[in-house]
């Protein structure tokens, strides 16, 4: 027996309980891990709040991150004891996920934890940090360095915003952190950001096809009015990166930053990344971020506390990232 989330759908409502289950219960895939921690995500929140019918069969178990120890593996890979980790392939989705104390999953998922990650620190950085390196690292090949100018970071508080600041500032970038969340300033600036921005200053386009120029590139977590704002300010030859749609999916702009300066606008998505690249973001993580900093911007819960989170992480009141210990 084990213990998970256990998601029920009922007349368009979905509710949570933590509940045991057994073994049998899981699906037939190659890998079975022990799961010591998975972490709270902002689709998590949208999942176990029913949103955007990412799941489509229920009952289901959630968490799309996970990271343990193989206990049982017919993969060629890995063996038992091994530690792993796990974000994306649609895992806490189609798929059963972390919030549980066991998973069996498909070894191609999988990534060996580089040290000196360990199962904890490993879901602190979780999607959020992996889609922040995963950013960096497209920026990084689309000619974005440090001597080009600052880079910006929307929606610097939440996850991705709050490993993508540390990341940069560990790599000599001036970073501007945009934020509406007063609360958060020394916080950022803690993180490594340079300036602070208030998010009022970039959430609505100036209606010209271009401004002056503030920044060279972008990570940008909103989307929606915010995007179409910071477009027309980046540099020739800069970039956006963009990871989330916090403020909405729609975008209305115009073409000419992108004829006029060269701009590129970059999607990224970390869910369906191939093996290799993923092995290389997580390598560049444990080589690269702050440990200290990683711990200082991480809280801890438990499985029962997710559905209130769930609440707080859509309303944009998470700050930095929680770890969630499925065995508490």
């Amino acid at each position: 027996m084990f213990k998970a989330l256990w998601l029920e759908e009922r007349d368009g409502q979905v509710s949570a309980a933590v509940r045991e289950l057994h073994e049998d219960r899981l699906p037939r895939r190659n890998v079975l891990v022990s799961v010591e921690y998975s972490t709270l995500n902002y689709k998590d929140g949208m999942i176990l709040k029913g949103l955007g019918k990412m799941v489509r069969t229920y009952p289901h178990v959630p968490g799309i991150d996970l990271a343990g120890t193989v206990e049982h593996s017919d993969h060629p890979d890995y063996r038992p004891g091994d530690p792993v980790a796990l974000t994306g392939w649609r895992v806490g989705e189609l798929h059963w996920g972390g919030y549980a104390e066991k998973a069996r999953v498909d070894g191609d998922w999988l990534v060996p934890l580089p040290k000196p990650l360990d199962p904890r620190r490993a879901m602190a950085i979780g999607t959020a940090g992996f889609t922040a390196m995963i950013a960096l690292m497209t920026l990084e090949e689309h000619a974005a360095r440090p001597d080009r100018g600052p880079l910006l970071v929307t929606g610097a508080a939440g996850g991705v915003g709050s490993v993508a600041i540390c990341l940069l500032s560990e790599l000599g970038y001036a970073v501007s952190a945009s934020t509406g969340r007063m609360d958060t300033h020394d916080y950022l600036r803690s993180l490594g950001a340079g300036e602070i921005i208030d998010r009022t200053e970039i959430a609505r386009p100036s209606g010209r096809p271009l401004d002056q120029t503030r920044f060279a590139g972008c990570i940008d977590n909103v989307g929606g009015d915010t995007l179409a704002c910071v477009l027309p300010q980046i540099g020739a030859g800069g970039s956006v990166a963009a990871v989330g749609l916090a403020g909405g999916r729609e975008l209305n702009t115009t073409v000419l930053p992108f004829l006029l300066r060269g701009i590129n606008l970059l999607g990224i998505d970390s869910g369906m990344c191939p093996g290799e690249r993923r092995r290389e973001a997580w390598q560049r993580l444990a080589d690269t971020l702050p440990l200290d900093k990683l711990d200082e911007m991480t809280t801890e819960a438990a499985l029962e506390d997710l559905p209130a989170l769930a609440e707080e992480i859509l309303a944009g009141k998470v700050r930095g990232r929680v770890v969630v210990d499925v065995n508490r």
